[in-house]
């Protein structure tokens, strides 16, 4: 079975939740037949996926006027049908650069075209860490222009497309490391250095669409489920997607926003049971931060809080929010039963 979703963050990553989900198994006898690919008409090919979401982000976008909705998107949806139909629809595009693409007017290809520009200027961008990885800064160059694209050669029938380009390439990576280079395409207008930085900085915020999926698997760990049909399959993952989600959201907020109550993710039996299991003492009448909320949590999942343990993770995160559940229930029951005693 296969997973497309969409989800809404805002420009600091943080998740605001599920715009669609599309979820498919693929025939088995298409397999071993690419080469047809091309006889194919678009709308029944897997990669419409991608106009079909388009659908769900219009909808929010007409829900909310005011906000600029971007689509960001990863090299699979370097598509040329995929960005008539955005224009079409006067939605927002970011997409990462998979193909060389034929210029307009001449201009050559795409990467010869951007490599030849002067360097507009340069960023330093946030590399987290990732497995043995580590964190580190890594110094950006950067080019951008305005760019037509000629459609592909064997759809002449499309119309050119005009996009905005920005090319940024790691300068003096480490040795063991492969330097980072992103070929940027998109709606949103690059007029000058600023405009491209938010462009990288919108795209370095696509790794969320990856946490999502990955708590998905390892917290949720929806690829052990053992159920008779897929049907059965698709309904346990729905709920599963949306407490993804909720960690994610949980997780974002306890970095970003740490001082606040705890109050605005947990309820008064939740945080209350957590610091009663936790002090073996009578709760206080102010609520932990959320910071400190998230550390209890966490600890329950197995998170040991050590100086080089850094800020709770997605995982321990899942893990201690399940024992919490029982905790809290177990706390209210007995609360309950204590103030049903007569005097």
């Amino acid at each position: 079975m296969i997973l497309h979703s969409t989800l809404a963050f805002r420009p600091d990553g943080l998740p605001l939740g599920i715009l669609d989900v599309e979820c498919w198994e693929r025939d088995p006898a298409t397999f071993g037949k690419k080469h047809q690919r091309h006889n194919t008409p678009f709308e029944d090919k897997e990669s419409y996926k991608w106009p079909r979401a388009l659908t769900a982000t219009r909808e929010a976008a007409d829900r909310c006027p005011n906000t600029r909705i971007v689509t960001l998107a990863d090299r699979e949806a370097d598509i040329f049908e995929f960005f008539q139909e955005a224009q079409q629809q006067h939605l927002d595009l970011l997409v990462r650069a998979k193909e060389n693409r034929a210029l307009d007017e001449d201009a050559g290809k795409l990467w010869p075209y951007m490599q030849s520009l002067a360097q507009a200027g340069e960023v330093k961008l946030e590399v987290p860490r990732q497995g043995r990885r580590r964190a580190r800064t890594a110094r950006m160059s950067l080019r951008f222009a305005e760019i037509t694209f000629k459609p592909p050669a064997a759809k002449k029938h499309l119309s050119p497309i005009r996009m905005w380009t920005v090319w940024t390439k790691e300068i003096d990576a480490p040795a063991d490391v492969e330097p980072l280079e992103w070929m940027l395409m998109t709606t949103v207008a690059v007029t000058d250095l600023e405009a491209a930085l938010e462009r990288v900085q919108w795209y370095a915020r696509s790794w969320g669409i990856e946490v999502f999926h990955r708590i998905l698997k390892s917290g949720c760990r929806i690829e052990d489920r053992q159920l008779g049909t897929a049907d059965r399959l698709q309904a346990c993952l729905a709920i599963d997607m949306v407490v993804a989600w909720r960690i994610h959201h949980l997780t974002c907020l306890g970095r970003t926003t740490p001082d606040v109550p705890c109050t605005v993710v947990f309820d008064q039996d939740q945080w209350k049971a957590l610091v009663v299991f936790k002090t073996r003492k009578p709760p206080p009448d102010k609520p932990p931060t959320l910071a400190e909320m998230n550390r209890i949590v966490a600890q329950l999942g197995g998170f040991l809080g050590r100086k080089a343990d850094g800020k709770p993770g997605t995982e321990t995160l899942w893990r201690g929010l399940q024992r919490m559940d029982d905790i809290a229930a177990t706390f209210s029951s007995t609360l309950a039963a204590y103030r049903a005693q007569p005097p």
